[in-house]
């Protein structure tokens, strides 16, 4: 990690999701960067610490870093600075990790969330940053709605449930699957319903399969889709569930391009069909109540 020279107020964390209880560290980090006329900074790790300190493979996450890294962007943060979580720094004690990570940046204010722990075994906690620093450090209460605390655990059980609408309430945001359009099997074309075959990252927590009704952004405007998570029981069985966005009343060519689809809501579970014509007339009754769900989304 190299040294920044230029004085910065950052947010630290992990910030899976970045979701609203992680929107308020960033909002906090932007005033107080304005406070102190200075730079606003978000302090990040990768990989996941969990897969340094416990040894985890294929720790599934609810957005990939390159979406957390937008949204903190959108958010007004100015710099992302992405530690790089290695055994070494796993064992630092709280004093040294204060002095040879935090130390080489040049910090105003440091932001952190009221369960932010550091240092070998956790040790170090938002009390200890206070005690040890020379800067000013803030400490943000949970965000909270009805149900109690918004947290990364909430919204991957809410997903994993195929509850979309309840991960957007926690998220502030469509929770939405990114990934490169591939040449598929053209089924979907040849059945009237030509579908954008997502390769996405293999990091991604999963909603339950099934159709979704859902929206897509191209070239600035918003389209809505009915995309299908599953294994494609009709035609082409996949291990692997694979993501199939059919575009509604879009006829352009996305080969090759990287597409965002924001998942709103559940529609059915997938089906194996006896035949291409019952499967047709049931995507032109998925097309129809998806149209339905669309208008609350205008």
């Amino acid at each position: 990690m190299h040294t920044y020279e230029k004085p910065m107020c950052a947010c630290i964390g992990y910030f899976d999701g970045m979701h609203l209880g992680h929107q308020a560290l960033v909002k906090e980090t932007v005033r107080l960067a304005d406070k102190y006329a200075c730079e606003s900074a978000l302090i990040t790790f990768n990989p996941d610490p969990w897969v340094t300190i416990k040894g985890l493979k294929d720790v599934k996450h609810i957005t990939t870093m390159r979406q957390r890294i937008n949204k903190a962007v959108e958010l007004g943060i100015q710099n992302i600075v992405i530690l790089d979580f290695t055994k070494e720094m796993s064992e630092l004690s709280p004093s040294d990790f204060i002095e040879k990570t935090l130390g080489k940046l040049n910090l105003k204010g440091l932001v952190c969330g009221f369960d932010f722990h550091y240092g070998f075994r956790g040790k170090g906690d938002a009390n200890t940053l206070k005690e040890e620093t020379d800067y000013e450090v803030i400490v943000v209460s949970p965000v909270e709605d009805e149900f109690g605390k918004i947290s990364s655990t909430r919204i991957s059980e809410a997903i994993i449930n195929g509850d979309m609408p309840a991960v957007a309430k926690m998220l502030g945001q469509n929770y939405s699957l990114e990934g490169y359009v591939r040449k598929g099997h053209q089924q979907g074309r040849l059945m009237g319903f030509p579908t954008a075959n997502i390769q996405y990252s293999n990091e991604y927590i999963l909603p339950r399969p099934g159709v979704y009704a859902s929206m897509v952004e191209i070239d600035h405007h918003t389209y809505g889709a009915m995309t299908n998570l599953g294994h494609n029981p009709t035609f082409n069985h996949s291990e692997k569930l694979s993501l199939e966005t059919h575009v509604i009343d879009y006829h352009g060519d996305l080969y090759g391009r990287i597409l965002k689809v924001q998942l709103l809501e559940y529609v059915r579970e997938e089906i194996k069909f006896k035949s291409r014509d019952n499967l047709v007339l049931q995507l032109e009754q998925d097309i129809r109540d998806i149209k339905k769900i669309l208008l609350k989304y205008e």
